[in-house]
């Protein structure tokens, strides 16, 4: 029988972890509480569901958040103001930008002005650019982060084993590549990437050890794809037709009693990434907070 990866419930004990350091290490000591800043552009569905479960999870943990909704037509010149004074000003610890962003604007353009200390996202290229190294300061990629974090906490040993990621986003698919395979207490895995262009994908996927799919597909990776005992992460969250069931990446009845472990959709690795982002949110409060 395939067993869960329920990131519903490593997320709850890695927030009580993080409340209780808030507690100790600023509450105690007379500092004020964390505070995420959040820009959101537009009215997509999808990101207005995320902002709001990131602005609950914060709440849930006594962190402050503030959230800038802007029009979907806003010129770029005026987001570059807003984040210029975001990374300015002392009382927020840390914002993101949420993705995607709309098409008239220069995403990587934005997503460079933010101040490396407060992208608690990891996207900033000089965050990004740290992930392969050893015990940097820097801040991974909430998603990336969550899933190695799922992993861990599960106590599945990456060590040799060969990864498979479907998926090459700078969100997921490169982040996690890095992550995997570096020279760390958890790492050393031989790490395989697959994307749109790869021939013969069924040959990689049965011979892997791990998968882990973001390729926003439902049901694309299916049981006669994998090995017996093989670990799958999905990341993938599908809303099929407009309705409220989400569907990820793994067709997971053809996959049941044939992987070792799963992490379902939804439950695995959403909240891993949620908290995950609240964690890079006291990194900065406690490492880089502007006095």
């Amino acid at each position: 029988m395939t067993k869960l990866l329920n990131g519903n419930q490593v997320a709850m004990k890695i927030r009580k972890e993080i409340s209780n350091e808030i507690v100790k290490k600023i509450v105690n000591k007379k500092q004020r509480v964390p505070h995420l800043g959040i820009i959101l552009v537009g009215e997509n569905h999808s990101s207005r569901i995320y902002v709001n479960s990131k602005i609950q999870e914060c709440k849930k943990i006594g962190m402050q958040s503030t959230l800038i909704h802007l029009h979907k037509n806003i010129e770029e010149k005026k987001i570059l103001e807003i984040i210029n004074n975001m990374n300015n000003n002392p009382m927020i610890d840390g914002f993101i930008i949420q993705l995607p962003i709309e098409k008239h604007l220069n995403q990587e353009k934005i997503i460079s002005s933010i101040n490396p200390k407060k992208d608690v996202d990891g996207f900033h290229p000089e965050n990004f650019g740290k992930i392969s190294l050893k015990n940097t300061k820097s801040f991974f990629p909430a998603t990336a982060l969550g899933i190695i974090t799922l992993l861990e906490r599960n106590n599945i040993n990456i060590h040799g084993k060969h990864t498979v990621i479907i998926g090459r986003s700078r969100i997921v698919g490169l982040p996690t590549s890095l992550l995997m395979s570096r020279k760390a207490t958890f790492g050393n895995s031989t790490v395989t990437i697959a994307h749109s262009y790869t021939k013969d994908l069924s040959f990689y996927t049965k011979h892997a050890d791990i998968i882990i799919i973001a390729v926003g597909i439902p049901n694309f990776l299916k049981g006669k794809m994998i090995k017996k005992g093989v670990i799958l992460v999905d990341v993938g969250i599908n809303n099929i037709h407009n309705s409220k069931k989400l569907l990820g990446d793994i067709d997971f009845d053809s996959v049941n009693g044939i992987a070792s472990y799963i992490s379902p959709v939804p439950g695995g690795v959403g909240p891993m990434t949620r908290v995950m982002l609240l964690k890079n949110t006291l990194h900065a409060a406690l490492h880089y907070r502007i006095k």
